[in-house]
């Protein structure tokens, strides 16, 4: 699979891109955000977190042990199991309250917005 610069090589973002996966990455995959928060279940594999990206994570909402950016994290076992987180901090916090959000969304699905 070819590098397609979405965060690093082979990472869970550049994989997910190439395969058509969407996973959600305001910064374009270089580390400036957290919106491509995983949990990530086994993390043996799993390239180590660098600098940055631990100062970008204490960022995170709801950060849990197995906490990483997808779009550093990287592994060549193609077998590894991860979620995708929610809720992210950047959404509240660009001026737009979670609330907000959800009634809005709910206003669209019932056809009165």
């Amino acid at each position: 699979m070819p590098y397609q610069h979405h965060g690093k090589p082979m990472s869970f973002l550049d994989v997910a891109e190439n395969h058509d996966v969407f996973l959600d990455h305001a910064c374009g995959g270089v580390c400036a955000c957290t919106t491509c928060h995983l949990w990530i279940k086994d993390q043996q594999g799993i390239s180590p977190a660098d600098d940055d990206e631990l100062d970008r994570m204490d960022m995170a909402a709801d950060q849990q042990l197995n906490s990483r950016l997808g779009c550093q994290a990287s592994s060549p076992a193609p077998a590894t199991t991860w979620s995708r987180f929610q809720v992210e901090r950047n959404y509240v916090t660009e001026g737009k309250p979670l609330a907000l959000a959800e009634e809005s969304k709910s206003m669209r699905s019932s056809g009165t917005c």
